[in-house]
């Protein structure tokens, strides 16, 4: 689909955009250790937690992820109305008296 495309060709501009691969990098990284250190029971600092802030801050506005994001949700809807028209069409079929399961 058109949808599926335009995704795919978004995320290999957010893989070949390396600014970016670094910031996505370092939030993913700073996530876990936040993870961690609930997982843990320990208060993860404030220093540690604006440093993730400021990091995820970046990555949301990026123009790239940005577009990654918009492609994503446009292919989720594509795929919900896919979705809602082979079941749809699944309810038509098992009650059509033409059809049998044997």
């Amino acid at each position: 689909s058109d949808e599926y495309r335009v995704l795919l060709r978004a995320t290999d501009r957010m893989k070949e955009d390396l600014e970016l691969q670094k910031h996505l990098t370092a939030v993913e990284r700073l996530g876990q250790q936040l993870e961690r250190a609930a997982q843990t029971g320990q208060e993860p600092g404030k220093e540690q937690i604006e440093e993730y802030d400021r990091a995820l801050q970046i990555v949301q506005a990026n123009p790239v992820y940005q577009q990654v994001v918009a492609a994503q949700a446009n292919f989720e809807k594509f795929m919900t109305k896919v979705n809602a028209r082979i079941y749809e069409g699944l309810k038509k079929g098992a009650a059509s008296p033409i059809i049998t399961l044997s």
